[in-house]
């Protein structure tokens, strides 16, 4: 969905937060117990909201890890949290290939060169900055041109600068 590449460092964050792989299967020894949803304090359920619903079938070592990372969402500032509780929220409505799209958009993103990946990150700013309708027109406009042209004129761009015909 080129929507979901339009946003890949929220949905990266995301991504993150969920794990990008399946928890490995616990070994008897060692693995945490199951916390269901109940047990949590109120703190660690605000942050945890959007996965209520799944929480009490995810695998151990997921619910250690995502309250692990709960207490540390606890110290952030009231508007970083709700960030990041939008980020978890939208994951969770994203389909089986979205998040793939997704976890793949994020595995090539690593594999940029430091440099490629600021000059990415400082797009993406850029584009994050621009008025909603501005950025809706940007995206109906991508949208508009066919998928071999949208290929080439990265390739021949490095993404400097407008598609082909846009200028």
């Amino acid at each position: 969905m080129i929507r979901s590449r339009l946003s890949i460092l929220p949905l990266v964050f995301a991504a993150l937060l969920l794990g990008s792989v399946a928890a490995a299967p616990a070994r008897a020894q060692g693995a945490p117990p199951p916390r269901p949803w109940n047990s949590l304090d109120p703190a660690q359920r605000d942050v945890l909201s959007p996965l209520q619903e799944k929480w009490d079938t995810m695998p151990p070592r997921q619910q250690a890890t995502m309250l692990k990372r709960a207490e540390q969402w606890t110290t952030l500032p009231p508007g970083q949290r709700e960030e990041i509780r939008e980020r978890i929220a939208r994951w969770q409505l994203m389909t089986p290939q979205e998040r793939k799209q997704t976890r793949e958009n994020r595995r090539q993103f690593q594999q940029l060169p430091p440099q490629q990946r600021a000059k990415l990150h400082a797009a993406f700013e850029r584009f994050q900055q621009l008025p909603p309708q501005q950025r809706e027109q940007l995206i109906k406009q991508w949208h508009a041109i066919p998928p071999a042209k949208r290929l080439q004129w990265m390739k021949q761009s490095g993404h400097n600068g407008p598609p082909p015909g846009e200028r």
